[in-house]
């Protein structure tokens, strides 16, 4: 497995570690919970997935060119492993209920799953191509997007690590 997503594993077993039900139902006003944290994780690892699955089907890249604003936002959040606060989570990746059984014990499964799937592609055009399109960041590479699931997991990380305090004292 890919460091960067073994890396993000951990952390992310460690902040959830232990929790009860209701530490992770628990919420701040307008907030997510943390069992919504995970979901929206979970739903953008099946979201690669699925991007990653239909690229071995059709053989090629599925590629636009880089705006200068993405390549900005590409340097920032890969480069510089810095994750902005305060953007709109796009609809697809919105937490819609699922039940927080199946994300408590899939996640993991679906980071897995999504390492495989970007090795295989990975293995096929080689990791210095472009093969996806990120919705924000634009193109990316399969380094590339292990990185922004690292990057974007650790800044829900640190969100799981607030509600779990805050959870214990109320």
């Amino acid at each position: 497995m890919d460091t960067h997503l073994h890396q993000l594993m951990t952390a992310l077993e460690s902040a959830t570690e232990g929790m009860s039900y209701q530490q992770m139902s628990w919420r701040l006003p307008g907030k997510w919970c943390a069992t919504e944290v995970l979901e929206h994780l979970y739903l953008t690892y099946t979201g690669t997935i699925k991007g990653f699955e239909r690229l071995l089907e059709t053989g090629k890249p599925m590629v636009t060119r880089a705006s200068a604003k993405q390549r900005l936002r590409t340097l920032v959040v890969i480069n510089l492993g810095y994750f902005p606060t305060g953007r709109k989570t796009p609809p697809i990746a919105e937490p819609r209920g699922l039940p927080p059984d199946k994300v408590r014990k899939e996640w993991r499964k679906k980071i897995e799953e999504m390492d495989a799937r970007i090795a295989q592609c990975e293995a096929h055009f080689g990791p210095a191509v472009p093969l996806l399109d990120h919705p924000v960041l634009g193109p990316l590479t399969s380094t590339q997007w292990r990185k922004f699931h690292f990057v974007h997991g650790m800044h829900h990380c640190k969100q799981l690590l607030r509600l779990r305090q805050a959870s214990a004292t109320n």
